[in-house]
């Protein structure tokens, strides 16, 4: 969930129509070159092909998602960033219904906000 586009949803009323942009830093970040890595081509199925998402599973039972950038002949590149890293987002909205939240959604927003100032 992107913090600044639940923000820009708050006090949504129905009928109204607005635009809520975010810079890239707000949406999914800036694009990390650190995060594109080489794994041995032999740990993945033979059926691997450029551009598919993959999901690895790391020594320490952590699973990622990597999206495959090249074949090469005994590795591949994988890029763990995510698809729209790097890229400010503008969302283009009508508001066809509006109600209020929940506290379980209240709740929910509020936990990933504070997970998100802690990373």
């Amino acid at each position: 969930m992107l913090s600044g586009l639940t923000k820009g949803l708050q006090n949504l009323i129905k009928g109204e129509k607005r635009s809520i942009s975010l810079s890239a830093e707000e949406a999914y970040g800036l694009y990390d070159p650190k995060k594109v890595v080489f794994f041995p081509r032999k740990k993945l199925p033979g059926t691997t092909k450029k551009g598919e998402l993959i999901n690895i599973v790391s020594k320490s039972g952590i699973q990622r998602s990597y999206r495959v950038l090249e074949l090469h002949s005994d590795f591949v590149s994988l890029d763990g960033n995510h698809p729209l890293a790097g890229q400010d987002l503008v969302f283009e909205i009508e508001a066809l219904e509006a109600r209020d939240a929940t506290n379980e959604e209240i709740n929910e927003s509020v936990n990933v906000v504070a997970t998100q100032l802690l990373n």
